[in-house]
């Protein structure tokens, strides 16, 4: 049975390997590729995989010269190398083991400005300061890796939303064609249908920084991603959506930096602050009502959640900025009630921070500064979708003549 158990593991390795472009091997080259991998996700008491990478680097001429007796260690020395770029990285060739969790650079990237907005918003409220290194760098390893797992993820839910103008319903054995066919893979779906957050939280589990309410978020991520492709494939398919469902999701939408805000209490062995936590759920609220108004055109050419298309699907072009500015001014009377409790110190602070953002963002919309501006809707998104792709340099966030400015 344990022969059997290893030869399927070799087996999977090898299906993986050729998943990412390495078929050309013979098949005894292969299977010493397959048997690598496999040694390289061995545990061996605590070793990540980049050390023990970078244990291989260190030593291979001497292991070499040890084992041939020659002096040919330069030479393998220099032919193990690390290539990175987006399409295919070493980092990618791990990350699709269910237990083994990585990043890739891609996702560092597109992680840092939430990452930087997190340390310079929210670090306040743990009396810490983020114009000074050692709190930033001291916590940074954790909350950067963090934020570019989700980021990670949310990129491959991307590549599903990207999917979804086919009409094939999705998670579907159709679906995972259509991904095998387009990215030669079934990872996308894969990592979905399963517990995606898994593998993050084994790595926090193991430094003793997984809670239930980190579980909890999690799963509400897992959740928003769902009732995205949900919803966006609705409106592209001109089906029914739910409001409750709308509602849910905006609810939903700033999961990581709840993640990353618990996680920096369990960093610093701190009690969670219910009222700093409650306030902040009603701030990303707005803020993410804010970032949807100022990305509508966007949201809508490429398909994305996003609140104002969802209000206009359910109640309609003339409706739906009206509903939006009421569902805003009562969380803004929310948010105002929270902020005067915050004590005048961190009100002030806060306050101080979001004018910074408001105006490092060039918007002029969103709370506490600035005023509201709800776009020009878009009755018919296929129309937008079609015009905006056959002009060609035109940006998408322009106006074009296809909306109701309600």
């Amino acid at each position: 049975m344990e022969g059997l158990e290893k030869l399927e593991k070799v087996q999977k390795a090898i299906h993986l390997l050729r998943s990412i472009g390495i078929s050309d091997a013979d098949p005894h080259s292969l299977r010493f590729l397959a048997d690598f991998a496999l040694l390289l996700l061995e545990n061996y008491d605590g070793l990540d995989l980049t050390s023990k990478c970078q244990l291989i680097l260190e030593n291979m001429s001497k292991i070499s010269a040890a084992l041939s007796g020659e002096k040919g260690g330069h030479q393998i020395e220099n032919a193990v190398r690390f290539y990175h770029d987006d399409k295919a990285n070493l980092c990618s060739v791990w990350s699709v083991y269910d237990d083994v969790a990585m990043v890739g650079l891609d996702a560092m990237k597109r992680s840092n400005s939430s990452l930087e907005d997190f340390c310079r918003s929210y670090f306040m409220f743990h009396t810490m300061e983020a114009n000074e290194p050692q709190s930033i760098f001291r916590y940074l390893p954790f909350l950067s890796f963090t934020e570019s797992y989700i980021y990670q993820l949310d990129g491959l839910n991307e590549k599903l939303l990207l999917l979804s103008n086919h009409e094939v319903p999705i998670m579907g054995p159709e679906f995972e064609v259509l991904c095998r066919n387009l990215y030669g893979e079934k990872s996308v779906t894969r990592r979905f249908r399963k517990e995606p957050f898994r593998p993050l939280c084994l790595v926090l589990e193991h430094h003793g920084l997984l809670t239930e309410r980190i579980k909890e978020e999690l799963k509400c991520g897992e959740e928003y991603w769902a009732l995205e492709r949900k919803l966006c494939c609705s409106l592209v398919s001109n089906k029914k959506i739910s409001i409750e469902d709308v509602t849910r999701a905006i609810h939903l939408k700033s999961f990581d930096y709840r993640v990353l805000n618990l996680l920096l209490y369990q960093l610093r062995v701190a009690m969670v602050n219910e009222a700093h936590m409650e306030f902040l759920s009603v701030s990303e609220l707005l803020v993410e009502i804010s970032d949807d108004l100022f990305d509508y055109e966007d949201d809508v050419a490429e398909n994305h959640f996003n609140i104002l298309r969802m209000y206009v699907r359910y109640y309609g072009a003339s409706a739906a900025p009206i509903k939006l500015a009421k569902f805003v001014t009562e969380l803004e009377e929310k948010y105002d009630r929270l902020l005067k409790a915050l004590g005048s110190e961190l009100c002030t602070k806060y306050q101080k921070r979001c004018e910074e953002a408001t105006k490092e963002g060039g918007k002029t919309c969103g709370p506490p500064l600035g005023t509201w501006h709800i776009p020009p809707v878009i009755e018919d998104e296929a129309r937008y979708r079609t015009a905006i792709s056959t002009i060609s340099g035109m940006k998408v966030g322009g106006h074009l003549s296809y909306g109701n400015n309600g």
